[in-house]
């Protein structure tokens, strides 16, 4: 009989992030998880945890790890995670987020980006403890006796007043029939997996919702319904979406992963943080309060999390080098061709090298010039006027404003 950590361990890691957007729908999901969880360790049976993932795409991107590494954090407990490919659903196109319906495609299509889905899924779960499915294996079965079945468990009125349609309906544009079968076949999902959690992003609640339903009126103990926050795309307004065009995927070149995290705009830098980076809440809080103190540069932190996500998805070795290269081509661009060498001796801080570079007429405007975030070494901002440069054998760049430089030399 396998062991589990105590059941408020396990709570407080698994609610972490977590969002509704309501409070009395979290307190409610939060008591129904605790009992499983209780039950769970009584018994040693794990818990049987699912997110469906629609192959509309051959590749997966950063907005489906969030739920995926929820998943993961319910393998590290013990339990088991189903992860889904909507073969059948994605045939018909999620209507969640559109105010448009979705292109259609065939199974064949389906299928195929279904293959490349598995090969990527395992950069985030563990591959012994997933159990991969396919929902065409019951959706494609169910007779039009069956789909008017469970259509009977809603009313028109509950899918007009979902905010996507109700827009749509406000507006005169087209929802089509279709559109509402979506939700009775995600539901049923949770029929056909006898599941105890599911999880999805914030606006699939409906969905979710609908499989609670689906799964008390088959006689069965409804699932457990977990939404995380939305994961923006890099223009850092819509959901990242591949019909958007604003996606990072997870298989990406780490150059150009990097260089694509380094286009959000900072506004956005927050939802990274807490979505798709390891950092501890804690940690995240310590570095926007600098950010919003003057401490910390934007940049400065937009290049943490680009070198955190490339070492999440590749390694820190890939990350450090796509970060060089997005120095020398793209912040060391705009550097002047022939530039003035300045020898470092080993006692020589910044504020004494931009003294000596005829950068500032004394120490004291040096510091200045530093408390200002007017100075940065190899297009790091410097916080420190004490710093010491130790430049390797193809030197370091010394900057003050946009138009002054200087190579450091050893």
């Amino acid at each position: 009989m396998p062991e589990f950590p105590p059941v408020e361990e396990q709570l407080a890691i698994l609610m972490r992030g977590v969002d509704f957007g309501d409070a009395q729908t979290y307190k409610n999901m939060e008591a129904e998880l605790r009992q499983r969880l209780e039950e769970s360790r009584k018994s040693g049976r794990p818990l049987r945890v699912y997110c469906g993932y629609d192959p509309t795409s051959p590749d997966l991107h950063l907005g489906h790890t969030v739920t995926m590494r929820k998943l993961r954090q319910f393998q590290d407990l013990g339990h088991l995670a189903i992860f889904l490919i909507g073969t059948f659903t994605g045939i018909v196109g999620d209507p969640s987020d559109k105010d448009s319906a979705r292109p259609q495609q065939t199974l064949e299509e389906a299928m195929e980006k279904a293959q490349t889905y598995i090969q990527q899924a395992f950069k985030v779960l563990d591959e012994e403890k997933t159990e991969v499915r396919y929902n065409h294996e019951w959706l494609s079965k169910l007779t039009f006796q069956d789909v008017i079945g469970l259509a009977s468990n809603f009313t028109v009125q509950q899918f007009l007043a979902r905010d996507n349609f109700s827009k749509r309906y406000a507006s005169g544009a087209p929802i089509w029939l279709h559109e509402f079968f979506y939700a009775l076949m995600q539901g049923y999902d949770a029929v056909a997996l006898k599941t105890d959690v599911q999880l999805g992003g914030t606006d699939q609640l409906f969905n979710l919702m609908a499989g609670r339903k689906l799964m008390e009126s088959f006689g069965l103990r409804p699932q457990i319904a977990l939404t995380m926050p939305i994961l923006v795309g890099t223009d850092g307004v819509e959901r990242m979406s591949k019909s958007t065009g604003n996606t990072i995927g997870i298989t990406e070149p780490p150059e150009q992963m990097y260089g694509k995290v380094m286009s959000i705009p900072d506004s956005a830098m927050r939802n990274y943080a807490e979505l798709v980076t390891r950092w501890h809440p804690e940690e995240i809080d310590r570095l926007f309060a600098e950010l919003e103190a003057g401490k910390l540069h934007p940049r400065d932190l937009k290049m943490m999390l680009a070198r955190e996500i490339v070492s999440i998805f590749h390694s820190p070795a890939d990350a450090q080098r796509a970060e060089a290269y997005f120095i020398r081509t793209i912040q060391k661009k705009e550097l002047p061709e022939d530039m003035p060498e300045l020898m470092v001796g080993p006692d020589d801080t910044v504020a004494d090298l931009l003294v000596r570079a005829g950068f500032a007429k004394s120490k004291g405007e040096a510091k200045r010039d530093i408390k200002g975030r007017g100075v940065r070494l190899n297009g790091e901002v410097v916080n420190d006027f004490s710093l010491h440069p130790q430049p390797g054998p193809e030197g370091m760049v010394l900057q003050k404003g946009k138009r002054r430089f200087v190579r450091l030399i050893p």
